[in-house]
């Protein structure tokens, strides 16, 4: 029988190599890109500004909207809860009305009895 323990060391290591293994890609990319870029450091520079610009803008416009959405959906759930206790609330009133109205046809069952005996 096999023994299929996860051992903590071995997750470091695997851990440790995909981290290295990330790097080495990255820097290799990196040293590539320059190498063969058809644009000069300056405007590969510029371009990369404007990319991480665009970037920003479309994520708080993300933001924003997920926002919006998470108030929007807040504010709907808030209604139902408020209208469900507004239901519950009515048929509570109208339970102890009908409580009440027992109680009272009991009372004057009693004062009936009390008088007849």
């Amino acid at each position: 029988m096999k023994n299929y323990d996860f051992e903590p060391m071995e997750a470091a290591n695997t851990a440790k190599h995909l981290l290295t293994g990330v790097l080495v890609g990255g820097l290799i990319g990196a040293t590539t890109m320059w190498l063969f870029a058809p644009h000069s450091g300056e405007e590969t520079r510029n371009d990369l500004l404007d990319k991480a610009s665009d970037l920003r803008d479309r994520t708080t416009e993300t933001v924003k909207d997920t926002v919006s959405q998470a108030k929007s959906k807040a504010g709907s759930l808030r209604g139902d809860v408020k209208g469900k206790a507004e239901d519950l609330k009515s048929i509570g009133q109208d339970l102890l009305v009908e409580q009440l109205d027992r109680a009272a046809e009991a009372l004057e069952a009693a004062k009936k009895a009390v008088k007849e005996y």
